[in-house]
Parts: structure tokens; sequence; C-alpha cells
């Protein structure tokens, strides 16, 4: 047992050296990786676009040329124009000089109101702290005399000035220039990396994949397509998103009457690409200009509004939902990774954040030693129905335990929420109480709550099950079903659920306490006639105790159909039904489904009659 734990141990001290060193490199080397990161999203973008006119018999080459001149062209032209309308902006801000003034001098001074009383006490208090301070002694008149010519004299130093000498033409134009020089070089490299890429995509794949190893083919094969997909994807509802905000903007903006309601609407769509802060410069720039056209102070409260409501619809419903669905992202995953994302390449992380998440989470899905980037990071539930179930219940909550089963029951049956979510539930509270793990406070509340749970579901009405016969029961006139727990209280409710599901398809059912022995089963109900009796167990010592009792049954009854129920039970049936021998029972079966469609469907005694030898349900 110390071997695995060793090789488990080291296993992921190696794992989180690699992350380690890889967060390392991506930090030391973001000068590089940055461009490139922008160049694989541009590619995708690009991508479609250059398949299209490959399409139309245009060679690779000439292809990739065409669209990055036209990708250039077009996006040179919307820069253009915004620049245009923003000098235009600028330029007509002094004519609204007096609004800005009064507003201005409103926000100083308030003239009427709560405003102008706080003002004035603030004036106030101001001048009482200044009269309350000690006024500096007076000079006497020897002090004077004996200084004739101190006025002349300076009361310190000359301070020093350095006059530079006028720049000339070129320096100014480096000055004005040199700001634009670092954004203009790396948008160079992107726009070279993607024409390379684009160019280059086969033979790049095809050395990932041979650098990968011919033997991971299929899996890297799954993973370049899944990651292609979702990245694709959300670069598409980004687009969508951020368009109808920028169209929302607009409209409204020219509703209030801002000028250049288009312009703003389109710098909205654009700023949105950057998360978070984007959206605030884009609602500032219109508030702004709002505050210097109007002179009343409806408007830019309007334009407040306008911005704030959708900023929270789009970013804290839409966005999360849509994001969430097509990316495989979580909402809270996708805020930390921003921010780390941010924290190691600055504004450009903050841009790449989402797509680059992506990635890690497709990395995750695919690579083993990486599943926890997956669990962590991703949006599907990591725990099954029935594992919340009973987590809830040892947290003593019943009431979210309730709604986890209500979640299901709400698209699926009470068959298939009996056999799929609270069977397996008892089955690991089984496990947990063998084991000692699982103590007699919360092992009561377990039971009782999956007790409570049980007289509430049984006042549902059951959902027709597909793979069960829509024909009426012909069983319910033979007989009885008694059901009987195997050995302790999980049996017992197991046996409740089986009485419910049978009473609702029309049988006529009992079930049966835990009893000590079988004289206290004989004592409270003795079957008689065509009635049935079916041994309920739940795993994991489930075939012990139902071989004793479906023994002791066989020699008391052996007239009486006997049908053992091991719930939840995978292994091989034929193999089981073998551990009853002798005395083994009528029927064996291991799910609900299969119990109802034999007791309530079908005619038990005829069937165990005519039967050869004891059929299995599986």
């Amino acid at each position: 047992m110390i071997r695995p734990l060793r090789s488990s141990g080291s296993s992921h001290l190696q794992t989180a050296a690699i992350l380690i060193g890889v967060i390392a490199v991506l930090y030391l080397a973001r000068v590089i990786l940055v461009p490139l990161a922008f160049a694989i999203t541009l590619t995708f973008i690009l991508a479609p676009a250059v398949a299209g006119l490959q399409k139309l018999r245009i060679g690779r080459v000439p292809a990739v040329l065409l669209v990055m001149v036209l990708t250039v062209a077009v996006a040179g032209g919307i820069s253009f124009v915004i620049l245009n309308q923003l000098i235009q902006v600028v330029n007509g801000l002094p004519s609204y000089r007096e609004n800005i003034d009064n507003k201005i001098q409103a926000l100083r001074t308030p003239t009427k109101g709560a405003f102008e009383r706080a003002a004035q006490s603030v004036k106030e208090i101001g001048k009482e702290i200044a009269t309350t301070q000690e006024p500096m002694a007076p000079q006497t008149t020897k002090e004077r005399a004996g200084r004739p010519n101190a006025q002349s004299q300076p009361a310190g130093p000359l301070p020093v000035r350095i006059v530079e000498e006028p720049a000339t033409a070129l320096e100014y134009a480096l000055d004005l220039t040199k700001p634009f020089l670092a954004p203009l070089g790396v948008l160079g490299i992107v726009l070279v990396f993607s024409v390379f890429l684009l160019i280059e995509e086969a033979d790049l794949r095809n050395r990932l994949f041979r650098l990968a190893g011919l033997d991971r083919l299929n899996v890297v094969t799954q993973a370049l397509d899944d990651a292609t997909q979702r990245v694709s994807r959300y670069l598409m509802l980004q687009f969508l998103v951020n368009a109808g905000f920028g169209v929302l903007c607009g409209t409204g903006l020219y509703l209030i009457g801002v000028p250049y309601a288009a312009l703003w609407g389109t710098v909205a769509a654009l700023l949105r690409i950057v998360p978070y802060v984007g959206s605030v410069v884009a609602g500032l720039l219109p508030l702004l200009l709002s505050l210097a056209v109007f002179d009343r102070w409806m408007p830019p409260l309007l334009v407040f509004l306008l911005f704030g409501t959708l900023e929270l619809v789009t970013g804290n419903l839409i966005e999360p939902w849509l994001y969430g669905v097509h990316t495989g992202i979580s909402s809270l995953a996708l805020l930390l990774t921003t921010v780390f994302w941010t924290a190691l390449w600055g504004p450009a992380g903050l841009i790449l954040a989402t797509p680059l998440t992506v990635c890690v989470v497709v990395l995750g899905r695919h690579v083993p030693h990486l599943s926890f980037l997956h669990i962590l990071l991703g949006d599907q539930p990591v725990l099954a129905a029935e594992a919340q179930i009973y987590q809830r219940l040892l947290a003593m909550d019943d009431h979210e335990a309730l709604d986890v089963a209500d979640r299901y029951l709400a698209q699926n049956s009470l068959v298939q929420l009996y056999d799929s979510v609270i069977i397996p539930a008892l089955t690991m509270a089984e496990q947990d109480r063998h084991k000692g793990a699982l103590d007699p406070d919360r092992e009561e509340f377990l039971f009782l709550s999956l007790r409570e749970m049980l007289v509430e579901f049984s006042e549902r009405t059951m959902k027709p099950v597909p793979e069960l016969s829509t024909e009426p029961p012909q069983a319910a006139s033979s007989g009885r079903v008694l059901c009987l727990p195997a050995n302790d209280e999980a049996d017992e409710i197991a046996a409740v659920m089986l009485a419910q599901l049978l009473e609702q398809s029309g049988c006529v059912t009992v079930a049966f306490p835990v009893c000590s022995s079988l004289q206290d089963i004989i004592a409270l109900a003795e079957p008689v006639g065509n009635d049935v009796l079916c041994i309920s167990a739940v795993p994991p010592f489930a075939f012990t105790y139902a071989k004793t009792l479906s023994r002791q049954l066989r020699v008391r009854f052996p007239r009486t159909t006997i049908v053992v129920g091991v719930w939840g039970f995978t292994g091989e049936t034929e193999r089981a039904l073998q551990r009853f021998e002798p005395g083994r029972p009528d029927r064996l079966v291991t799910t609900f489904a299969d119990a109802i469609q034999f007791l309530a469907v079908a005619d038990p005694v005829a069937n165990a009659d005519t039967a050869a030898r004891p059929q299995l349900v599986t």
C-alpha cells in the first residue's frame, strides 16, 4: 500500500511543478506570447473567410493575403471614421462652455435645498476653525527698527530654472508619435504571425500531431476540434452580444437626444471587447458629453441609467448564460481566470482571458493528469444527484437534498429517481455505515429524512416510464405483493419504495418492517393463495442476508413465488443467482423498473409455474 501512495504523491508533485513552470514561462515570455495569442485569436476569426475563398479555386497564399488586406482596410476605415467623429466632438465642446460652467458651479455651490444648508454649515465650521487658531505674535518696534533693510533682503535663495531649447519639428513629431509606436509594433507582429499561421495551418497542425505522438492522434484531434469549436462559438457570441449592446446604446442615446449617437453605439460595441473596463469607458464618454450639451440634469441621468441597465442585464444574465452554455466555463471560474490572466499579462490578458480559459478547460478535459482543471473551471456538475443528496443529508440539510430530488424528478419519472438516485445514495450510506464512518446521529437523521421524502413522493403521480408497458396491469387480482426487507433499515426503505411504485401500478402491496426472525414475519402476515414474496436488499451486503431469508422462505412456503431484488447490482446476474443455491428464488431483479415489469404487468405466479428455471432480469 505504500508504493501506490508514493507514486500518487510524486505524480501530484510532478503535475504541480509542471504547472508552476508553465506559469513562469507564460510570464517571462509574455513579450512573445501575447502577440502570438492575439494572432491565434485573429486566425480563428479569419480562417472561415480563407476557407471560403479556397472553395472558389483561389490558392492558399493569395486567399490569406486578400483576406488580410481586406481586414486591415476595414479596420483602418472604421478607425478613421471614429477618429474623425471624435475630433468633431472635441471641436464642438467650446460651444457648450456655458453649460459646463453652470454645472461645475452648481456642483461646487448648491443653491437650494439640503445641499445649500450642508454647504453653508461646512463654510461656517471652516470659519470657526480659522478663528480659533492662535495669531502670530507681532514684531515690536525695536525689532523693526533694528532691521531697516529687512524688506529689501530676500527671504531665501533664489530658485533656479532650467530653460530648455525649443524643440525642433522632428523632435515634436517623435514626442507625439512615441506613445503609439509600441502598440503599432505589437499590431505589426500580430499581423505577421497571423499571416504565417493562416498559410502554414496544415503544416503546424501536423507538427503538433507528431510532437504529441502517433499513438495519441485521436485524443489530440478531439482536443483541437473541441477547442476550435468552443473558441469560435465564443468569438461569434461575443460579436453578436457586443453588436446588440452597441445598437441598443445608440438607439437609446438617439432617443435621449445625445449628439453622435451612432458614434457612441459603435464605440460601445468595440470597447466591450475589453471585459468589465470597456463598458465603463464606453458609458463615460457620452455621459460627459451629455453633461456639456444639456442644461438640465435629466438627460445625463438617463444616459447613466441606460448604460447601467444594459451592462447589468448583459453582464450578469445574457453573457453568463450564453458563454457558460457554449464554452463550458462556469461564471465564477471566468471571473477568477480573468483576474489571473490580467495579473499575468496585463490589459492583453484581460482581453484574451476567455479564449485562453477555454483552451485550459479543453486541456483538462482531454488530459487525465490535468482533469482537475476541467473540474475546477468547467460548468458541468461534478457531483451526481445521488452524491449531492447523500452529502446534503450528511450535512443535515434535508431541504436542499429534497430540492436536488425535485429537480431530478422534474425531468424524470419516480421510478428513475428511485433507481438512479435514491438507491445509489442508500448504497453509499450503507458502505459508510458498515465501515463505521457514519455516526449514530447522522445515520438517524439520514434514514428519517429519506422516509419523509418517500412520504412526500407517495403523494405524487408517477410519470409514465418508457420502458414499461402501458397496458393495464393484470396481476393485481392474482394476489398481494409482500415486500420484505432483508436485514436492516436501508432494506426496509427500499421495500417501501417498491411498495409505493407497485401501488401506483395497481398492485395490492404490503411493506413489512425489519423483523428479527422468520417467525415474526409469519406472525405479521402469512402469504396465502397467489401472494408473492419480494425480498428487498441494498448493497454492499445484500446477497448474504437476502440468500438466508430466501432459503428460509422457500423451505417454509415452497409453493409461493419468491422474488429477490438486489437493488443497484451491476455484476453478472448468472453468477449472482448461483449464490442462492439451494433454494434459489423464482426471480432476481436489480431495478425497480424490472420489478414492476414482472410483478405489475405480467402474472408472476403463472410465469413462475411455467418457467423451467428461474429467470434473470437485468
